[in-house]
């Protein structure tokens, strides 16, 4: 058909465009729905005058109705003049201009007022793919009708058309002035409100609801729309989620406290003290004793937890055949996670005659106070009242305190200064890294300080995280003194709690900086987290204000990275970190300093990074192994007079 002014004197919305969407010319009542002067609209393309939702469908409904040469129909929404969206069903069919015989598409509206429930479809289907439920709502019949969409959510209401009034009924008394104010709502489209609502199959759930207001067809009905989301399982994984947080910060704050109480016991009482009162609920058992070697005999305290225990093997030689002379002696912790476990393992040890009395049963942990091979010092056991199964992390961790503890008691007995025992907890808490991690090689070094004290805050670690990635940490606490590693002490304890519970090094660090303000932590600590996937080397990372990255390849390059990230932990309350990812290639390496490396009386931080960078590219480039590249940059460090403390992580991908 010829393209004439009389396709443009209809009275519904009618638009010529050209081949690529383009609004030729239009009439009134399209300009209206469009919500703009007729001016404004031609030469410009119809899908960016429409709401951003619908570009794909005046695409297709273009695209089609240009290449196929037939007529296409779509369900199109447009602004509308007022506060309402206007959906209608709209015709698309090719025409020429008679001036010129230029092609053209005849854009109009059509009458679907015998069929008002296909305008819906679109909202429907796009309900459903969002896991959502729509439902619609006649002001004037006070009847709300579900439309559709999730299956689960359909579930929720079992009727196609109920009352507005029965489901008041079933919203919750405290919420249900939040429904009426929504569904009278005069706004094109209300905020999410949430709400919770009575089922009788499973009782109550928390939806998340949103309207919109809506005229089905040029001249049509006004309709509200309800979109409706079940935050009922997502409500209950973000309580689990911050019940699991709680738990880490109040773990990880225990453990802080333990460190720093060991460090600032200046007695042997003190040390005992600290022992006592903190261990059985650092480790959730009913009872803790303390033996201390004397004259090769045991010397052993309680806190009242545990009598039976403390009867039976005060005084006992060190070379009793019982398990906690043994452990002592050896070194080697012994772990019993019910009695029938201790009698079969030591049938004739100390306690075996108190077991009768008993009734619930109970399970044991002892530890050492000296590693293997070291002077028997002496040990302490931690009891259960029923069967308790140590993990590998709380054996460790009671390991870790325990040697702690040891080192103190030690610096006590020679009578060191307060400043020992905080050199004791630094190399302490620099772990052991670990032996095998497969296609990845990684060492580390540390020196301390060659001015003041001999002490500082600067740390590094290295552990598997639940999901098998290679977590490695490297950070500095502010100062050279006491408190400087007490601070080193708490960051690295917490990070490690709970990174056993966050999947990401950005959470990771955005958790440590809220328990430090929490705790109104003294110092500031920077830190570099990244989590490692030893298959296929995916590094993802953040930074706590810390030194940047160094990247070697055994081709002799290098490059410094920096990493997303936030402030220093400690200072800021609320601050979120950002992190970042890229690919740790094969044979190449990640140096991870802190800045007593790179900075020093004559060297800007920049020309220590280049230097450092360069170092470790040429000894990936002559293939020295990692420790011996460490050795090569700490060595360069003290030969341009570094004066601060210095670690040195570094992780190569074999």
């Amino acid at each position: 058909m010829d393209a004439s002014d009389h396709l443009l004197r209809r009275a519904t919305p009618s638009a010529l465009l050209t081949l690529d969407g383009a609004i030729h010319s239009l009439n009134a009542a399209m300009a209206k729905v469009l919500d703009r002067p007729a001016e404004q609209c031609v030469g410009r393309n119809l899908g960016d005058l429409l709401p951003e939702s619908q570009l794909t469908a005046v695409e297709s409904l273009v695209t089609h109705a240009a290449t196929t040469m037939t007529v296409v129909m779509r369900v199109l929404e447009f602004p509308g003049p007022g506060a309402a969206r206007l959906v209608c069903l709209v015709e698309a069919r090719l025409t020429r201009d008679p001036a010129d015989g230029e092609k053209l598409l005849w854009v109009h509206s059509l009458n679907a007022g015998n069929d008002l429930g296909s305008l819906v479809i679109p909202f429907r289907l796009a309900a459903k793919a969002a896991n959502l439920g729509v439902c619609m709502y006649s002001p004037q019949e006070q009847q709300l009708e579900w439309l559709g969409g999730a299956p689960a959510l359909a579930m929720l209401f079992p009727e196609a058309s109920v009352s507005v009034s029965s489901v008041v009924r079933r919203v919750h008394p405290d919420d249900r002035a939040a429904l009426r104010r929504l569904v009278r709502s005069t706004a094109a489209q209300s905020p999410w409100i949430r709400l919770r609502f009575f089922t009788e199959r499973d009782g109550w759930h928390l939806l998340a609801c949103q309207t919109r207001r809506v005229q089905l067809g040029y001249g049509g009905p006004l309709r509200v729309f309800g979109v409706i989301r079940d935050d009922t399982k997502r409500e209950a994984r973000r309580r689990k989620a911050l019940v699991a947080l709680s738990a880490a910060r109040q773990r990880a704050a225990e453990i802080a406290a333990f460190s720093s109480a060991l460090i600032t016991a200046g007695t042997e009482r003190e040390v005992q003290q600290v022992l006592l009162t903190r261990l059985a609920a650092t480790f959730g058992g009913t009872g803790a004793a303390l033996a201390l070697v004397a004259e090769g005999r045991l010397r052993v305290s309680s806190d009242a937890g545990i009598p039976m225990l403390v009867a039976a093997v005060n005084g006992v030689s060190l070379d009793d055949p019982s398990p906690l002379p043994y452990a002592i002696r050896t070194g080697k912790p012994q772990f019993m996670r019910n009695q029938e476990e201790y009698l079969r393992r030591w049938p004739h040890g100390a306690m075996v005659p108190y077991f009768d009395q008993l009734e619930s049963g109970c399970a044991v942990s002892i530890t050492s106070l000296s590693p293997v091979g070291g002077e028997p010092l002496g040990g302490w056991a931690v009891t259960y009242d029923g069967e308790h199964d140590s993990s590998p992390d709380e054996r460790a961790l009671m390991t870790t305190l325990a040697d702690l503890a040891g080192q103190a008691l030690r610096r006590v007995r020679s009578r060191e200064a307060r400043v020992e025992l905080a050199v004791a907890l630094q190399e302490t808490m620099l772990p052991t890294l670990p032996k095998h991690l497969p296609g990845l090689e990684v060492t580390a070094r540390y020196r301390p300080s060659r001015d003041g004290l001999d002490i500082g805050g600067d740390w590094y670690d290295a552990f598997v995280v639940p999901d098998g990635a290679v977590a490695l940490e490297i950070g500095d606490a502010q100062g050279h003194d006491v408190n400087a590693a007490a601070a080193m002490g708490q960051v690295r304890a917490s990070m490690r709690a709970i990174a056993a519970c966050e999947p990401d090094p950005a959470t990771v660090l955005t958790r440590t900086n809220e328990l430090l303000i929490t705790m109104d932590a003294a110092r500031f600590a920077s830190c570099t987290l990244l989590h490692i996937d030893p298959c296929d080397g995916q590094v993802t990372g953040s930074s706590a204000g810390h030194v940047p990255l160094l990247y070697a390849c055994d081709d002799g390059s290098h490059s410094i990275r920096e990493l997303p990230g936030g402030p220093v932990l400690g200072v800021l309350p609320d601050a979120v970190y950002g992190e970042g990812t890229f690919t740790l290639d094969t044979n190449a390496a990640l140096i991870m300093v802190t800045d007593g490396v790179v900075e020093g009386p004559s060297l800007t931080l920049e020309a220590g990074l280049e230097r450092v960078a360069s170092l470790a590219a040429q000894a990936a480039h002559d293939g020295l192994h990692a420790g011996e590249t460490a050795d090569r940059i700490l060595d360069a460090m003290v030969a341009v007079d570094h004066i601060d403390d210095a670690a040195v992580l570094i992780i190569r991908r074999a």
